[in-house]
């Protein structure tokens, strides 16, 4: 039993008990601060005194005593106020009348009639109104039983997270339990107000006190899919653990059936190591419109099993070619045509590692591209396997040094398959001083090849036709490289729009010589033309891949401007290159094709945040020998304040494609923001994809809605709406998902509600 001192305030008139000598003590009126985590929260100083104070103070202190008038009792972290309270010592049970308030663990009560056992925190509130510091929620109701200090029932009740004596939405329910010790609230017989309108009835709902995720019904979700069709969506997540969870999601589709969805994730570790992975799978079961069963499968794993040693995978499947543009409900997933099928191990040490996979792909073809072969999605080869070994050390003695052999079986159906064997090795002495920099190089490729007995004899490439060799032949080839890698960095003190900065002026040559092998009656298994850009002028080979080593004799000259201010931030940087060739380029994909280039396309780019609000990005590739540009694109960004940008972008190549890019977020009003994004063809005359929406951010709720139109395949588009009103701390009601279109279609965009709520 705890002792009871007694208060004698000059103010106040006090009962003489202070005879029992003990020391006296008061708590402090807690402050109402929003915490997540909590767990000392039913822990009390079981020698915490009890101090009793009143105008008037009459009867036993060693049973029971009765305080009138300004009452008060405080046990700890526990205090309550009231006109009239009765505290029994031997039950340590306190009854209050009259304008009682309560606060225990930074929640307060205020109510008519109280009756709490001190030791336990097991009682009863009637008619109360109550605040809960966990998330600031508040409520009335008209009992409140409290089962222990972290447990309560709520009759009749309320609940909201917004301020105010009139919140903007609010759920009544029948029950409430609200757990604090295990962050959840349940409620029974349930309906949602939102500006005292019911919007949402349910007889039974579930939800996080803090926020945080836990089991339970998620709100459902009414649209339209990619063909116009109307659905809803009930997803059920469940809360297995703190680092596993799985969400249901089945999904009626009006015109074709009920889809069945879910989504598992998981992480840990083991004593080996860490591992973590996600798997996503749908199935409908006879699709109305197609009378075929429809699926999906995503799963993604990784994992340590030794030091140093990991495996994983990542395997797609999807039953037919019209999945993504049927089901898909965003912009990525309608466009993935090749869906990629992987698992492989890795195993690495300091100075070496070693990586097998194997790898197929399903390609889901276009439904225009049996009308025109010109959107048929070409099918990669398989990697069945492939097997890397790569080491090397830097600064041996000055020398920098790498070694890189992959053994691959390469297959087809439709084209040459067989075996390649590669080793490439690297030996390089890099000078590196305060303002030059010297890199001599030397490289040598080599390569055998083992075709099968079955490939292809000929195949058709570019305006010819290439002879392969004879089934089950060889081949081989090994191709040195050497390079010189110079540059120098000059400085000085400037200005850049009022600032101080340090500018860089850095002159760079790059020189390669390859000799010329004949590889025109080698396969292509998985060699490209790179695309020419700053990064591919300083490297080697032009062509990714390893079935096609450009012969060289070129030197790639450029100048690069950089502007820095004092705290190492780049303000702008000026690039300006090309390469001029000494040679004849015979080495083509095409082998009917030779180039004879004196130099290449001039490439000029800048970029840089020139202010705190402004950001740009350009880049050019010019023709001189035609005086015309081959491809370019100018972007600009403004973000003059919080939730306050505006992106422009010019995209171009010739004969491919002119895209004009205009996107934004912009506050309309103090609580009205707009969003949008349109992308227009300028060689097709029309918008290529589209997007427009509305927010509202109010105190404890924000409301979004908008349409975005995007191309699910060459010739079909989609065009789905949505809205959502999220309730803060509670959850998300409404139609699709706004909130991922804003924030892949808007570079910049900042969430109106910081919070992330399930």
């Amino acid at each position: 039993m705890s002792s009871i001192s007694a208060r004698f305030p000059l103010t106040r008139l006090a009962c003489a008990i202070g005879a029992l000598g003990l020391l006296t003590s008061v708590t402090a009126l807690p402050a109402f601060a929003q915490a997540t985590l909590r767990p000392a929260r039913g822990v009390e100083d079981p020698n915490a005194p009890t101090v009793a104070e009143a105008e008037r103070i009459t009867g036993r202190p060693d049973r029971e005593i009765t305080l009138e008038r300004n009452a008060e009792i405080t046990r700890g972290k526990t205090r309550m106020t009231a006109e009239v309270a009765c505290y029994n010592v031997v039950d340590d049970v306190v009854d209050a009348r009259g304008d009682v308030n309560m606060w225990r663990f930074g929640d307060r009560y205020k109510g008519d009639a109280l009756q709490l056992q001190l030791d336990s925190g097991k009682g009863w509130f009637l008619h109360p109104e109550y605040r809960l510091a966990q998330n600031n929620a508040q409520g009335r109701a008209s009992r409140i039983d409290f089962i222990n200090t972290e447990v309560a029932v709520v009759t009749d009740g309320t609940y909201s997270t917004c301020e105010g004596p009139n919140p903007d939405w609010y759920l009544k329910s029948s029950t409430m339990r609200l757990d604090q010790g295990r962050d959840v609230g349940t409620a029974g017989k349930t309906i949602v107000y939102f500006k005292d309108v019911p919007i949402l009835g349910t007889p039974a709902m579930s939800f996080s006190l803090s926020g945080a995720r836990r089991s339970g019904w998620l709100p459902p979700s009414v649209g339209f899919g990619s063909k116009g069709s109307g659905e809803i969506m009930l997803p059920y997540y469940f809360n297995i653990a703190p680092n596993r969870d799985l969400t249901i999601f089945p999904r009626e589709i009006f015109r074709r059936g009920l889809l069945m969805g879910a989504t598992g994730r998981y992480m840990g570790e083991t004593a080996l190591g860490a591992y973590a992975g996600q798997t996503s799978a749908e199935l409908m079961i006879h699709d109305r419109v197609t009378n075929t069963d429809r699926w999906l499968i995503n799963s993604l794993h990784s994992q340590t099993i030794g030091p140093g040693w990991s495996y994983g995978w990542n395997i797609k499947g999807a039953s037919d070619n019209e999945y993504p543009a049927d089901f898909s409900q965003s912009v990525a997933n309608s466009a993935e045509r090749q869906l990629l099928r992987e698992v492989r191990t890795d195993y690495n040490q300091q100075f070496w590692s070693l990586s097998a996979r194997v790898q197929n792909y399903q390609v889901l073809q276009d439904p225009a591209a049996a009308a025109n072969p010109i959107f048929t999605v070409a099918r990669p080869y398989d990697r069945l396997p492939q097997v890397n070994f790569h080491t090397g050390r830097y600064d041996v003695a000055g020398f920098d040094w790498t070694f890189d052999a992959e053994a691959t079986r390469f297959w087809h159906p439709d084209l040459v398959r067989g075996n390649r064997a590669v080793a490439q090795g690297q030996l390089s002495y890099p000078i590196v001083r305060p303002s030059y920099f010297i890199t001599p190089k030397l490289m040598l490729n080599a390569a055998k090849y083992k075709l099968d007995d079955n490939s292809i004899l000929t195949t058709t490439v570019g305006n010819g036709t290439a002879r392969l060799p004879q089934p089950g032949a060889s081949l081989s080839r090994a191709v040195p490289t050497f390079s010189l890698d110079s540059g120098m960095v000059f400085e000085r003190d400037t200005s850049l729009f009022g600032r101080a900065v340090t500018q860089t002026l850095e002159p760079r040559v790059f020189y390669v010589r390859t000799p010329y092998k004949d590889q025109s009656a080698f396969p292509n298994f998985d060699s490209a033309e790179a695309g020419f850009s700053f990064a591919q002028m300083f490297t080697e080979n032009r062509f990714v891949g390893n079935d096609r080593i450009a012969d060289a004799n070129q030197a790639t000259v450029a100048l690069t401007s950089r502007f820095i201010e004092s705290s190492g931030a780049e303000r702008l940087r000026l690039a300006l290159g090309q390469r001029f060739y000494f040679g004849k380029q015979r080495v083509q994909l095409d082998p009917n094709a030779v180039l004879n280039q004196s130099h290449s396309d001039v490439l000029l780019a800048a970029s840089g945040r020139v202010s705190e609000t402004w950001a740009f990005d350009s880049a050019l590739q010019y023709n001189a020998t035609t005086h015309s540009v081959f491809s370019s694109n100018f972007g600009a960004q403004w973000q003059p304040g919080e939730k306050k940008v505006i992106n422009a972008e010019y995209r171009y190549v010739r004969e491919s494609f002119k895209n004009v890019d205009v996107s934004s977020q912009w506050p309309l009003t103090q609580r009205w923001y707009g969003v949008g994004r349109v992308s227009y063809s300028v060689l097709d005359k029309k918008v290529v994809e589209s997007l427009i929406g509305l927010e509202y951010k109010a105190d404890c709720w924000v409301f979004r809605m908008g349409a975005q139109r995007f191309v699910t395949a060459a010739l079909t588009t989609s065009t789905p709406i949505f809205f959502q009103l999220e309730l803060n701390g509670l959850s998300r009601l409404g139609l699709g998902n706004p909130l991922e279109s804003f924030n892949k279609s808007i570079p910049g965009y900042s969430r109106l509600s910081p919070v992330a709520t399930r």
